[in-house]
């Protein structure tokens, strides 16, 4: 059965229209006033993707300058402001009232009187976050992931819809799509330069990320929190968390149609203390498309071994390379490529364009690809917990919710449980 793209938000009851690039081009009389005077700048999550997003969105536009700051911990705030103020200096202007510390920091940051808001706090809280921020009217840098379950990802979807509607930009952290070398790669397989495709292998092999001791008065909710990466109903699992990336390009190379349903397997080897909380160290995912189109996926965090960072595309005419680690980008067969442009840097680019669109009146949105990737990759993580074959309708009518609220450190941290392929349940 061929399946479109557009039905993910029909399951989901909502409907986006616009392509990913370029801009869509939509007078936005909610920039009325704006064009010209001092944008404000909010950073909600002050942890190293938060310092690096807010210093790019202030390098953006000459005329922009970070007003508020918000995140559950003071300490990780005041190091994220100290590192701010030395690397840009008079655009910070954050004074003590406008640091905001605690779970509801996020909504005084929204209330603060800023014009963009940052979200870089771990995925859980991104639904949450980004609803509150397209309600008041933002406009919004939202970090990749958008959510780590069914219903938090349905939420994302309203809020696309609703930014749509109020002319509100809303730029992903998906970075790849505003790296040029890969635009230019996955256009060429686009417009059809290794003929129909009908395989993509992609890879996110690494190793073990941070973590930090717990120290005398955590609470074990602040030590998860601290620790969030290795916690499901915090980041998703890292294949969710981080091997998003890969996913996301394997859509992009099929022009983002839904796939059929997906098939997997994973679990942990190696990395088994309860300091890895309870997710997995590998995955194994395939993905079945329509018209027989395969997508096989594969990542893990285990030290001492081999390393990939990479999306191999086989096409009716050829192959196309794009390995993120050794910057190749290049296309064998029938139309042989090679890019030979320059590279960007696509974390500065994602803000570039974000401001731009404010400025110019021509309001992003990517609201609909950021969540059907992120999707996959929940979709692939069901597929290797349960061990069962998942239907994309099975994963978008998932009830699943993984935490629900959590808004205090007093809150007994949901239970670690590491899926048994086979027998943990899908639901």
């Amino acid at each position: 059965m061929s399946t479109s793209r557009r039905d993910i938000l029909k399951l989901a009851g909502v409907a986006l229209t616009g392509s990913t690039f370029p801009s869509i081009i939509v007078p936005n009389r909610a920039f009325a006033g704006v064009n010209s005077e001092t944008l404000k700048v909010g950073l909600i999550g002050c942890g190293g993707r938060g310092s690096g997003a807010a210093k790019q969105a202030l390098n953006a536009d000459p005329n922009v300058v970070l007003h508020a700051m918000g995140d559950i911990f003071r300490d990780r705030l005041d190091m994220s402001l100290d590192a701010l103020t030395k690397a840009v200096g008079d655009k910070v202007k954050v004074d003590e009232g406008h640091k905001f510390i605690g779970f509801d920091a996020f909504q005084k940051v929204i209330d603060s009187g800023v014009d963009v808001v940052i979200l870089t706090t771990p995925p859980h809280f991104r639904p949450e976050h980004l609803t509150a921020a397209v309600n008041a009217g933002k406009h919004v840098f939202c970090e990749k992931p958008v959510a780590v379950d069914t219903p938090g990802l349905k939420k994302v979807l309203e809020a696309a819809k609703m930014a749509k509607q109020k002319n509100l930009s809303l730029v992903s952290g998906l970075c790849w799509r505003f790296h040029e070398p890969k635009r230019a790669t996955f256009g060429k397989i686009n417009e059809g330069a290794i003929g129909d495709v009908m395989a993509i292998y992609n890879t996110y092999n690494t190793e073990n990320l941070w973590s930090f001791p717990r120290q005398p008065g955590w609470t074990d909710m602040e030590y998860v929190l601290r620790n969030w990466t290795y916690y499901t109903w915090l980041a998703g699992d890292h294949i969710v968390e981080q091997a998003v990336h890969s996913i996301d390009m394997m859509s992009w190379a099929l022009g983002d149609v839904l796939p059929i349903s997906a098939v997997g397997t994973g679990g942990r080897q190696v990395r088994v203390d309860p300091l890895f909380g309870n997710i997995f160290d590998h995955f194994a995912i395939t993905y079945e498309y329509p018209n027989g189109v395969k997508g096989f996926h594969m990542s893990r965090q285990q030290i001492n071994t081999e390393r990939s960072y990479a999306v191999e595309s086989f096409g009716t005419k050829g192959k196309a390379m794009v390995d993120c680690s050794r910057n190749v980008h290049e296309i064998e067969g029938a139309n042989p490529w090679k890019y030979s442009g320059k590279a960007n840097d696509m974390y500065q680019t994602e803000h570039d364009e974000l401001f731009a669109s404010i400025r110019n009146s021509k309001p992003i949105n990517n609201g609909e690809w950021m969540s059907q990737s992120t999707m996959l990759a929940i979709m692939g993580r069901m597929a290797a917990y349960t061990g069962k074959k998942i239907t994309w309708e099975d994963a978008m009518n998932s009830t699943e919710d993984l935490a629900g609220e959590v808004n205090s450190f007093s809150m007994t941290p949901p239970e670690v449980v590491v899926a048994k392929p086979g027998i943990t349940p899908f639901s």
